[in-house]
């Protein structure tokens, strides 16, 4: 399959996320399907024709001036997809997340970032109404969404090794190393420097953070899906 279609295809369902009647297990498993098409692609392709793809930036803004929960697992999630990501603050101070890769690698990216911040709202969301005689404050919402990420973050990356396992059993070729040449020798021309960023020193509501595990848990991801 071209790249072309695979990126209309991750195009249309980014459009088909949970706020749109998708569920977060569907969703999720339209994400394995295309993370399963795209590698098909790119082994189909030889070094030197993956190396003449122009690696791009995608940007995830949170419109927050503070870390969002989400981003306990933005490594992971671009660990599953072999790019690269980091934040970045606007003139305003306000924080986004980039990914940078490859161009199929980053759209995949920034769909699954999309589909796993409407699943952890709608599971906030779930829980809260459950919960109703209760009042949350906002260190209990932040508890249960860092939860919830950490465990999105556990699964992916599980994927991702199961799925890195699985590739070069068959095709005798290691993908993932091809393709993080390629992305590490961009960074390295573009002569990007990064720097880690400080805890943000939050109250953790035991409870809250546990519950979110839990709903995390209970997300169901197929680290591969049939053809159609």
């Amino acid at each position: 399959m071209e790249l072309d279609k695979l990126k209309a295809r991750l195009q249309a369902l980014r459009a088909k996320t949970v706020a749109n009647g998708c569920t977060e297990e569907e969703a999720l498993a339209a994400a394995a399907k295309v993370a399963e098409l795209l590698e098909r692609h790119d082994l189909s392709l030889s070094d030197l024709e993956l190396a003449q793809e122009q690696c791009r930036r995608a940007v995830a803004p949170t419109n927050r001036k503070q870390r969002q929960p989400i981003s306990a697992c933005i490594g992971a999630i671009a660990h599953f997809c072999d790019c690269k990501a980091w934040m970045e603050k606007d003139e305003t101070g306000k924080i986004s997340h980039v990914f940078f890769g490859l161009p199929g690698s980053v759209e995949m990216a920034l769909y699954i970032h999309d589909v796993v911040a409407g699943a952890m709202n709608a599971e906030w969301q779930r829980y809260k109404r459950s919960q109703r005689f209760i009042r949350y404050s906002d260190d209990a919402r932040t508890s249960f969404l860092f939860g919830m990420a950490v465990s999105i973050a556990d699964k992916l990356t599980e994927m991702k090794t199961r799925r890195n396992e699985a590739s070069r059993a068959g095709s005798g070729r290691d993908l993932v190393l091809v393709k993080n040449a390629i992305v590490e020798a961009e960074l390295a021309r573009m002569n990007l420097t990064f720097r880690k960023t400080r805890a943000s020193g939050r109250k953790v509501s035991v409870d809250a953070y546990e519950a979110g595990q839990a709903a995390g848990q209970g997300v169901t991801i197929r680290p591969a899906v049939g053809d159609e």
